[in-house]
């Protein structure tokens, strides 16, 4: 398997709020250990009750269905499996990257570079290895969905808190005029809607 530069896409520099996905995966995964072995044994023996529930080649598949739905930077990914896990799993950068090698490697998808970022997308050799695989799929989207955790996730957490911070940094210290005061109350009465209507 060729070398692979490593994620530079996830760091945000200067932010005040909380970055989400903070902390994935551990010294195991990214040795690329795990209870499996092998280049994704980390992926499967990560933290988070749904690491358990991945088995051998379900990283692949399931990396596989993302790119289709829309072309992906690596941390795009990753970031979209946590939020199918609602929060509760993420998968690390030291999973994830050698998991797209293998794809490409395999024709499955392709890679164009932007900026300092890789984006991905899928070939037809993907789309049909995925068609034939859409049962496996299937099952691993039930199953995550299934091990979401039933109490506030970290990223629920996480967003609840960047709200408090960007409210009390926008109230704090200075007067505010009227028409911005109406626009923030809008956009909460609006979220509020939102939210009761999932």
């Amino acid at each position: 398997m060729r070398p692979f530069k490593h994620l530079k896409d996830h760091h945000c520099e200067g932010r005040r709020f909380a970055h989400p996905g903070h902390g994935f995966g551990d010294r195991q995964e990214r040795r690329g250990g795990g209870r499996f072995g092998g280049p994704l044994g980390g992926a499967l023996g990560g933290r988070g009750r749904l690491a358990r529930l991945l088995e051998h080649g379900d990283l692949k598949m399931l990396v596989l269905h993302l790119i289709q739905e829309k072309p992906r930077h690596g941390y795009e990914i990753i970031k979209a499996i946590e939020d199918l896990a609602g929060g509760a799993y993420a998968p690390s950068p030291g999973v994830v990257y050698p998991t797209l090698t293998l794809l490409e490697d395999l024709g499955q998808v392709t890679s164009t570079t932007e900026g300092p970022r890789k984006s991905f997308s899928i070939t037809e050799a993907g789309s049909q290895a995925l068609a034939e695989q859409q049962g496996e799929v299937n099952t691993i989207l039930a199953r995550i969905a299934a091990a979401q955790p039933h109490q506030p996730t970290p990223a629920l957490i996480r967003a609840t808190e960047n709200l408090k911070t960007a409210l009390r940094l926008k109230l704090g210290g200075k007067a505010m005029a009227v028409e911005t005061a109406r626009r923030i109350a809008d956009l909460l009465d609006e979220v509020a809607r939102k939210i009761e209507d999932l």
